[in-house]
């Protein structure tokens, strides 16, 4: 627990058998008091090296369900398990687990609502081996929302994220699409109920056993995301209102 808050690690895996018990081993387990991981139906032996892991609790999906589907799973699961501060951890190493401590606190403390790892602020991200097209998007995707959405974040892409139990209940996430573009709308959720967003700088990893996702899927996740934020933008100025904005409940003052 940080500050009598309970604190639950989620893992969203797919082919992760890898490099999952590497980082389970370096989750700080004085402080988080549950781990789960949901497994999206890899064709390798995640699950049975994750069932191995001492205080892993491991869901498997019968089908795959996508990227966004399986946190879908992970979320629900994390505040059915009454936590507090929820903090998603992938299992292909990419990000270091050792700060989840740092991470989580941001939110158990009361400072921000949700708290991303950013791989941009101190400059590591192509230094830890992020393609230059991938770098590259992601400045120029950053630049747009941050343009248009009136925020100011180093970047909007990460997959190093911690929630309060709030946050993520005031949000309709299970609306959100199964595919990548899910970490997007989440976050634009957010923005939309004037929700505190923090960020920690978190160097980053690539590497082969590290999963990254196709060219293809980058440019269609890229097109969602520029989407996303009109749409969001449509609705700020009321032009036309969008479900996934409108049942956000917002931060209470």
């Amino acid at each position: 627990m940080l500050n009598g808050k309970r604190i639950v690690v989620v893992m969203p895996a797919y082919n992760a058998e890898q490099t999952v018990e590497q980082t389970v081993a370096e989750i700080p387990r004085p402080v988080v008091d549950h781990i789960i991981l949901v497994d999206d139906h890899s064709h390798d032996d995640t699950v049975a090296v994750a069932a191995r892991l001492e205080g892993v609790e491991v869901i498997e999906h019968e089908r795959n369900k996508g990227y966004g589907g399986n946190q879908k799973t992970c979320y629900r699961r994390a505040l059915a398990c009454e936590a507090d501060v929820i903090v998603m951890v992938h299992p292909d190493y990419q990000y270091t687990p050792r700060l989840c401590c740092a991470i989580a606190s941001m939110v158990a403390y009361g400072v921000y609502d949700c708290v991303l790892g950013s791989r941009i602020l101190g400059t590591t991200a192509l230094r830890g081996g992020m393609p230059l097209y991938k770098y590259v998007a992601n400045r120029l995707l950053t630049m747009f929302q941050n343009i248009l959405l009136g925020v100011k974040l180093s970047e909007y892409h990460t997959g190093y994220r911690a929630f309060s139990r709030a946050a993520l209940e005031a949000i309709p996430f299970a609306d959100n699409s199964d595919e990548f573009v899910f970490d997007n709308q989440v976050l634009l959720q957010l923005v939309a109920g004037g929700y505190r967003i923090g960020e920690l700088s978190c160097p980053t990893r690539y590497a082969p056993e590290s999963s990254s996702i196709s060219f293809r899927k980058s440019v269609r996740y890229g097109l969602g995301v520029v989407g996303m934020t009109l749409r969001l933008l449509v609705h700020r100025l009321g032009w036309r209102r969008s479900p996934l904005f409108a049942r956000v409940n917002p931060r209470p003052e």
